[in-house]
This record gives C-alpha cells, sequence and structure tokens, in this order.
C-alpha cells in the first residue's frame, strides 16, 4: 500500500516537473497580453507623441485659426480622438515625412499618424494599426496638356513623373510606369512647382490631395489611370512588438470609422483648406517664427562654432602629436561629410545614448559641430597671418607661450578674419534650411508648410528669398561697419 502511494506521489511530482517549463513559458504570454513597453511608456509619461508631417494638406497641414497658427486636418482630429481613448493628453511633434520612421524606432515619437502605408518593407521595421482609408492613386497633370494624356499609364513613357519620396506614389510609379522617368522629392508643393513650371509631365498623388489641388488651382487636371490602384492602407505607425498599443488604437479606429467622425473631421478639414483670409493674415505668422527661429540657429551655431572651432585651431598648431592628430581628424570628417547626414547622426544618434534632444537642440548642435570645422581652419590661417616677431616680443617681456596667444595673437587675428567669419555666419543663416528634415521650424520648413497649406508653390518660395536677402545683406553691411571701425582704430 505505502509503495502504491509513494508511486502515485513520484508520478504527480514528475508530471510538475515536465509541466514547469510550459508553466514558466506561459505566464511571460499573459503578462505581455496585458502590457508592452510602448504602451506602457505613453501611459506613465500621460502624454501620446504623435508624429507627422503638416504639409499634406487634408491629411494634416497649418492655417490660422483665431489668430493663432496651428497643425489641423482630419488625421491631426483622429489623433485628438485616439489620446483621448488612451486617456492621454496629445503632443504633436512635425518633421520631414522621410525621418518619421527613424523617429519611431529611436523612440523620439510613439505612433506616426501621417498619411502612412502599411508596406511589406515598413512591416518589417514598424507596425501598423488597421487601416481607416485606402484612397485611389491619381496622376496630376497640367490641363493644358491633358490631351497628350490618356488613363492608360503608358501614354506617359519618356516622361518625367514626379512622387514624394518613400511612399507608395513613388513604388507605384516604378512598378507601373517603368517607361517614364521617375522623379523624387520630399515634399509635395516641390512636385507641384515642377509640374506648374512644366519640368514634370505630372505629379502622382493620392485622390484626397489631387483633388484639393485641383479645386484650389483650375490650371490642374486629375487623371485615375490604369491599373486604377488604391494607394495602400493608410494606417497609425507604432514601434514594433507592441500588441498592446495597436489592439488600443484599433479600438478606437473602429470607433471613429463606424461613428462617422472620420467623414465629419474630412469636412471640417476641408473647409479649413479654404477659409476666407488674406494669405499674408493666414501665413506670416509662419514666415516670421520661420524667419525667428532661422536667427536663433545661426546665432548658437556660430557661437558654439567659434568656441570648439578656436580649441580645434589650437590643437592643429599644437606641437603635441595627439591634440594635432585629434584636430585634423576632426576637420577633415566634418568638411568631407554633409551637414544632412551629420544632423540626422545627432539627432538620432543622442536618443540612441539616451539623450532625448528636441528637433531645435539637435539641429543647432549639429550646425555648430559642422561650423567648427570651418571655422577652425579660418582662425588657424589668421593665426598663422600674425607675425611671429608679435610672438617673439611678447615672449621677451615675460608673458608665457599661453598669455602671449591669448593677449597678443588672437587679438589681432580676430581683426584679419572678421570677413572671413562674417561670410560664414551668412553661410550658416542659410545651411539652417538642411535641419528642417528633422522637424526644426525654420523659415525654409515653414515655407514648405506655407506652400502644402496654401496650394501656392511658388509665391511663398519669392516671400522667402526676400527675407534671406534682407537678413544676409543686412548682416554683411554690419559686418563690414564693423570692419571699418576697427580698421581706423588700428591706424
Amino acid at each position: 500500500m505505502k509503495s502504491k502511494i509513494i508511486k502515485n506521489i513520484m508520478t504527480v511530482a514528475m508530471s510538475l516537473i515536465l509541466l514547469l517549463p510550459l508553466m514558466i513559458a506561459v505566464v511571460p504570454e499573459t503578462k505581455a497580453a496585458e502590457s508592452d513597453p510602448a504602451y506602457s511608456k505613453i501611459k506613465e509619461r500621460g502624454v501620446l507623441v504623435v508624429g507627422l508631417s503638416a504639409d499634406y494638406a487634408p491629411f494634416e497641414f497649418h492655417t490660422t485659426v483665431d489668430g493663432k497658427d496651428k497643425i489641423v486636418g482630419f488625421e491631426v482630429d483622429m489623433a485628438k480622438e485616439i489620446a483621448k481613448d488612451l486617456g492621454v493628453k496629445l503632443q504633436i511633434k512635425e518633421m520631414g515625412f522621410d525621418g518619421l520612421i527613424g523617429a519611431v524606432q529611436t523612440g523620439k515619437i510613439d505612433v506616426i499618424i501621417s498619411g502612412i502605408n502599411a508596406t511589406p518593407e515598413r512591416e518589417k521595421v514598424i507596425d501598423f494599426s488597421k487601416s481607416y482609408l485606402a484612397p485611389k492613386q491619381t496622376i496630376m497633370v497640367l490641363k493644358k496638356n491633358e490631351a497628350q494624356f490618356t488613363t492608360d499609364v503608358n501614354s506617359f513613357s519618356g516622361k518625367k513623373i514626379g512622387a514624394q519620396r518613400q511612399t507608395t506614389q513613388e513604388t507605384f510609379v516604378q512598378n507601373n510606369m517603368s517607361a517614364a522617368t521617375l522623379v523624387s522629392l520630399q515634399k509635395v508643393p516641390d512636385l507641384v512647382s515642377q509640374l506648374s513650371a512644366g519640368k514634370i509631365a505630372g505629379v502622382v498623388l493620392n485622390d484626397p490631395i489631387s483633388s484639393a489641388y485641383a479645386q484650389q488651382n483650375k490650371a490642374f487636371k486629375v487623371i485615375f489611370p490604369k491599373p486604377n490602384e488604391s494607394e495602400g492602407a493608410i494606417s497609425v505607425a507604432m514601434p514594433k512588438n507592441s500588441p498592446v498599443l495597436k489592439s488600443k488604437i484599433n479600438e478606437s479606429i473602429d470607433q471613429i470609422v463606424e461613428s462617422g467622425q472620420l467623414k465629419t473631421f474630412q469636412k471640417k478639414a476641408n473647409a479649413l483648406m479654404f477659409n476666407d483670409q488674406s494669405f499674408w493674415s493666414k501665413y506670416g505668422n509662419l514666415f516670421i517664427k520661420g524667419t525667428l527661429i532661422t536667427l536663433a540657429l545661426a546665432a548658437i551655431a556660430v557661437i558654439i562654432g567659434i568656441i570648439l572651432g578656436t580649441i580645434v585651431a589650437l590643437f592643429k598648431l599644437s606641437p603635441n602629436f595627439i591634440l594635432k592628430a585629434i584636430g585634423n581628424i576632426y576637420v577633415e570628417y566634418v568638411r568631407g561629410t554633409p551637414l544632412l547626414v551629420q544632423a540626422f547622426m545627432v539627432f538620432f544618434g543622442t536618443q540612441v545614448i539616451g539623450l532625448n534632444l528636441s528637433a531645435f537642440a539637435a539641429g543647432s548642435l549639429a550646425m555648430g559641430l559642422n561650423s567648427a570645422a570651418y571655422i577652425a581652419e579660418i582662425i588657424r590661417s589668421g593665426i598663422n597671418s600674425v607675425n611671429y616677431g608679435q610672438t617673439e616680443a611678447a615672449r621677451s617681456l615675460g608673458l608665457s607661450k599661453n598669455k602671449a596667444m591669448r593677449y597678443i595673437v588672437l587679438p589681432q587675428a580676430v581683426k584679419n578674419i572678421l570677413p572671413a567669419l562674417g561670410n560664414e555666419f551668412v553661410t550658416v543663416i542659410k545651411e539652417g534650411s538642411v535641419v528642417s528634415v528633422i522637424g526644426v521650424g525654420e523659415l525654409m520648413f515653414q515655407t514648405g508648410v506655407v506652400q502644402g497649406a496654401s496650394f501656392k508653390p511658388f509665391f511663398p518660395l519669392l516671400m522667402t528669398s526676400l527675407i534671406y536677402f534682407i537678413l544676409t545683406f543686412g548682416i554683411s553691411r554690419a559686418l563690414g561697419y564693423a570692419e571699418k571701425r576697427m580698421a581706423r582704430t588700428s591706424r
């Protein structure tokens, strides 16, 4: 009897031991179903950070509401509703469309709600919610040229066709219009500008966008090509492996679509696109804001550049081999790589190491680091232009080498390099347009916003060119005056 009881106990024990791995494997899955890192992060912070590119009316665009600039559009209203359903506040981060996926991957933003399609390539690196819209592909042409084209995509053979970079429109041209030449640009207004100027024969856009342009400008004609494909499933994009966040957003999307809210949001966006206000009253504050940010970027970049550039210049002039090598490597590397690459490296790279820099801070830092390499060479040449006898005289009077450099050589070098420093400041002002790709709202970024919202591709560029001219001409005159004053004091 005892042996039978012992045998039964051993059998139960062995069964439990065999089932233990299965039980351990099941527990984490149960917990994972209740939460995931992305959803937990949003709930802990109490804010849903949505990334978008606000140059895509009526999806999202800038306009003036009650005297204030706001980002509006039916996807913005959707984002508000989703944040409300999640029980958190909404924060919008605006940046270039081709920087959005990287921003999700590095944690700069939580989700993308910006007319983004769920493609097989994108699904390898990010997750998508269920679709809430499936627009058709269209080709927008100039009305005066519509007789040259039919709904057959082959009628565009040998022509240049524009599409926004990294979109399904670009893929549509590559797959269905191989006999045409693809022109890929980052912003839709830039493509429309090229179409207006006759540089390209057509632009592939989804039907809400092309219809809006054609409604605003009678010079455009919309063609629904054959094959008449859907643009694809427009969805909310989010980090990979976010099942709980995906489930919550899907529930919210179901409610928005089934209740008819989406159609209401679309009607509201269309009304805001064509409200009766003068151009300056609607968009003047964007130009002012962009100008101030451009000046702030340039000022910070030049300050960083002068401080760091002076240090690097002294490194290059140092007799110490290691310091000299560091100075040379820094200058050659920075001058040998584009500012655009450096801006992305700073913006996303700092996030990887745990520094969550804003777009403005990352842009300022990238521009400052870039400017430092050029200023280092300017300062080095300025120091070398000061006669070595000045250093010898200072040393003979008992000054140390460092004091001779600080009090005798550098002040004279500054006088010699002032024109070159002035040119660098002017250059930095113009180069600020590069950092718009990471979402810095400087002048060129705001110009693209105005182009997208106003459907006027050329006039905003004309205004921006005048603003840049006033800035650079005014700074050049001021530096010229300062140079003359310094020349008088030298005499």
